[in-house]
């Protein structure tokens, strides 16, 4: 593999004509981190991605692979690779062709390059499938081709392109696993895009919370879920309310937030406005007079317990000492 080194990026910005998708950020990731930029569709974490590969221009600012500025050099002098939302294989060769293609570019003899690529195509659990086209394959076996021939050039950083989209939920989960197993057996970078915070939160040593072309976190998973800084990480994290007290707003998860039944209609607070049932959880959202909602999420024993229903009046309780107050 090549020497691990560290990235960063240095005020880095990227303009579409007059629209802005990356605004000055900037960011260190320690070799050997799975990162994940998180974010809505549109907040920059693609363009983000492609300017690391060297597939779209900078506008501005730098790029850095260890002491090196990587800005001008091609996505294939750069040291890393990428893997493509769509896979990207090509169909007329077979998966052993297909993870070889890189080393045949490169003038390495067929002996050594079929080598390197059943090496590489055990490691992805793949070696029993090298004759067969990607027509002939599911989607996460075509998933693990591009896998396995996005990791045969030996990069220091391995970027993806929202890989998991493209699955089913069984088969995102069990591909999560691979991929973070992986990263761990390799040693090397992953930088990883994704608009799924369960995702994230799963696969990522390191969170970068992105929205409008900026870093609104970056941070561990447990601190970008229990410590949002803002109220945008609170919302779109997802898992918290937002409420106003006293002036400051406070991250309150749903799990914190305790629900009680109103005996008498003169105390009324709120009323359960939508019963959403989750498996082991239910999701009750409640709403006030201004139509404010606030949702809680209970054990489900506890809601047939106390039997639950639209349009009753309830109050809710939390705590202070367990919140976390929001920066901004």
């Amino acid at each position: 593999m090549t020497v691990p080194q560290n990235l960063e990026l240095m005020s880095l910005l990227k303009k579409y004509d007059d629209i802005t998708a990356v605004n000055k950020i900037n960011l260190k990731i320690q070799s050997g981190t799975y990162c994940c930029l998180l974010g809505p569709s549109g907040c920059g974490k693609t363009s983000t991605l492609r300017m690391i590969a060297g597939h779209e221009e900078i506008t501005d600012g730098d790029i850095l692979l260890g002491n090196t500025i990587i800005n001008e050099l091609t996505p294939a002098k750069r040291g890393t690779s990428m893997m493509f939302q769509n896979y990207a294989l090509f169909p007329h060769l077979n998966c052993i062709d297909n993870v070889a293609f890189a080393l045949k570019i490169k003038n390495i003899n067929k002996k050594e390059r079929y080598k390197e690529a059943n090496e590489i195509l055990a490691m992805v659990q793949m070696q029993n499938f090298v004759d067969r086209f990607p027509s002939q394959l599911s989607g996460g076996q075509q998933q693990r081709i591009a896998l396995a021939r996005s990791l045969i050039t030996k990069p220091s950083i391995l970027l993806l392109d929202e890989p998991l989209s493209a699955l089913d939920p069984f088969l995102r989960i069990q591909m999560r696993t691979e991929l973070k197993n992986l990263q761990k057996k390799l040693g090397i970078t992953f930088i990883h895009v994704t608009h799924s915070q369960e995702e994230a939160l799963a696969l990522a040593d390191l969170v970068v919370v992105m929205n409008k072309g900026t870093i609104e976190q970056s941070d561990t998973p447990y601190n970008v879920f229990n410590k949002p800084k803002n109220e945008f990480i609170a919302n779109f994290v997802g898992s918290h309310n937002v409420i106003n007290d006293g002036g400051k707003k406070y991250a309150v998860r749903m799990d914190q937030i305790k629900i009680n039944i109103l005996k008498t209609q003169n105390k009324k607070l709120m009323k359960i406005k939508d019963i959403e049932f989750q498996g082991e959880k239910v999701k009750i959202c409640c709403s006030d007079k201004n139509n404010i909602d606030i949702f809680v999420l209970v054990e489900d024993e506890l809601f047939f317990k106390n039997k639950f229903e639209i349009g009753q009046d309830i109050n809710l309780d939390w705590k202070k000492s367990i919140s976390h107050i929001l920066e901004k």
